[in-house]
């Protein structure tokens, strides 16, 4: 059986070859992602493997049908850019990697904060250079803050037990609270009630219509003064022109984002030698307070390992004519 990868990296080649050995499946990877630009390249494959920033819409997932496809494997948990509604239309099964390393997520989530509110991006950078002043690298603490997470599935409950072990309080909004969290401390509120709270606000929570542009002009008119955004669930999940507006009036305080909305034509690629054109993003690295990685949180050995055996067992079954045996993989 053939699988054909869009967007693949030197690392997914690594892991995915490496976890293959016992299903022998004919793998080509393709760098550039998926889209109606590239579609036609399938042939042959049973099978397309795709990412976070893959386009398959319903033009795509025609073509894919037309060409023989049968599984479209998501080596992600968000399937917000996967059109299911034609993929059902058209009897074609796509599976997911429901939760790979909700740790990495969470702990990167952590790292970026301690950078921003400690600096220590500026002290590296600035040690290196000799200068060994401490003038602008005043940080606060966390202990006795308040840190609102929304939503609290794997990711965000990872993150609320860290954080509640910084001595932190730690307020969360989900439709469906965690009993598990509560038990250990964690309080729940409304949306208004937890932004309103906090001192610090981590987004965990899915992309989907009800979440496009949470974070707007309204709901950060909602937070406190100085307070602290951290995004690494996914990028619309931000108005980053209204975010831009919040940081020039000094509203937000800090903003830490390992997601963007218009991360596609950006992150996974090097562009040092390029010139960007997008604005928006350039404005936004040039804030002190702003603290942008290239959609990095998942990225460890161990998510890696997790993503490859659960996308090649997923569609091992469903080759098979079985269920993925991991809960909630199977989306269509």
């Amino acid at each position: 059986m053939k699988i054909l990868f869009f967007s693949a990296k030197p690392y997914d080649r690594q892991f995915f070859d490496a976890y293959n050995k016992p299903y022998g499946f004919e793998i080509e990877y393709l760098e550039t992602h998926l889209g109606p630009h590239i579609v036609n390249a399938v042939d042959g494959q049973e099978a397309v493997c795709v990412f976070v920033n893959d386009k398959v819409n319903a033009e795509v997932i025609s073509v894919l049908h037309a060409k023989g496809v049968k599984i479209i494997a998501l080596r992600c948990a968000g399937f917000n850019n996967v059109d299911l509604d034609a993929a059902r239309a058209h009897g074609m099964r796509v599976c997911r990697v429901p939760e790979y390393s909700p740790e990495a997520v969470a702990e990167h989530t952590v790292a970026m904060l301690l950078t921003l509110i400690r600096k220590t991006h500026k002290a590296y950078n600035r040690v290196r250079e000799q200068n060994f002043s401490l003038n602008g690298l005043l940080g606060f603490n966390l202990h006795g803050k308040t840190v609102g997470v929304v939503g609290t599935g794997k990711i965000g409950g990872a993150f609320c037990r860290i954080i509640n072990g910084f001595g932190c309080r730690v307020l969360a909004f989900d439709l469906f609270p965690n009993p598990g969290l509560q038990s250990a401390g964690i309080e729940y509120g409304t949306l208004e009630e937890v932004l309103s709270a906090s001192d610090v606000v981590s987004l965990h929570c899915p992309l989907n219509p009800d979440t496009h542009y949470l974070i707007n002009e309204k709901t950060l008119a909602m937070m406190k003064p100085g307070v602290t955004l951290i995004n690494t669930s996914r990028g619309g999940l931000v108005n980053t022109a209204h975010a831009i507006e919040a940081l020039k009036n000094k509203h937000l305080a800090n903003l830490a984002i390992d997601v963007y909305e218009q991360e596609e034509k950006l992150f996974f690629k090097d562009l040092s030698e390029s010139i960007i054109e997008d604005d928006t993003i350039q404005r936004l690295m040039s804030f002190p307070n702003v603290l942008v990685t290239a959609h990095q949180a998942f990225f460890t050995e161990e998510a890696l390992t997790e993503i490859a055996q659960v996308t090649l067992r997923s569609i091992d079954s469903l080759l098979r004519g079985k269920l993925p045996a991991e809960q909630n993989a199977l989306l269509v």
